[in-house]
């Protein structure tokens, strides 16, 4: 069997978030469901943006729409352990916003996931991809250098 294997750039850190498995995102093995995985990562994503004041819906003129998700499981997370989502843009490429987000046990320190998302900036207008505003990329460089 292929699996995915994704390597975080840990030099483009833009975010670290705080979060805690809740009892209704175990599935029936009793750990932490893919469902509710994608959504802790949709939370630390948006919190990451929002915290560079880049909500999803408006980057400077363009709403943001999901391309494509790989996750790269790693350990099981229960209820209730803490965890930490890291986020990491590096310099976007083109029409493409590439996010690395993995996450761990504050305890313990161990992996949970690493996982990748593209994101798209539309033009409602038109309904096509644009390329990433000046301005997005400049906001994100100067988090990565934070």
């Amino acid at each position: 069997m292929e699996r995915v294997k994704l390597d975080f750039p840990a030099e483009a850190i833009i975010h670290r978030h705080p979060l805690t498995v809740r009892v209704t995102d175990m599935n029936y093995g009793r750990h932490l469901g893919h469902d509710a995985l994608v959504s802790l990562l949709h939370e630390a994503r948006i919190q990451a943006f929002a915290a560079l004041d880049l909500p999803e819906w408006d980057m400077h003129g363009y709403p943001s729409v999901v391309a494509d998700l790989a996750v790269q499981y790693l350990n099981e997370a229960r209820w209730p352990e803490a965890l930490v989502i890291e986020t990491a843009v590096p310099a976007p490429q083109g029409k493409a916003l590439t996010i690395y987000q993995r996450i761990y046990k504050s305890e313990s320190q161990q992996w949970v996931a690493t996982a990748r998302v593209n994101q798209l900036l539309i033009d409602l207008a038109t309904g096509r991809p644009v390329d990433v505003p000046e301005r997005v990329k400049q906001v994100l460089a100067e988090a990565r250098s934070d």
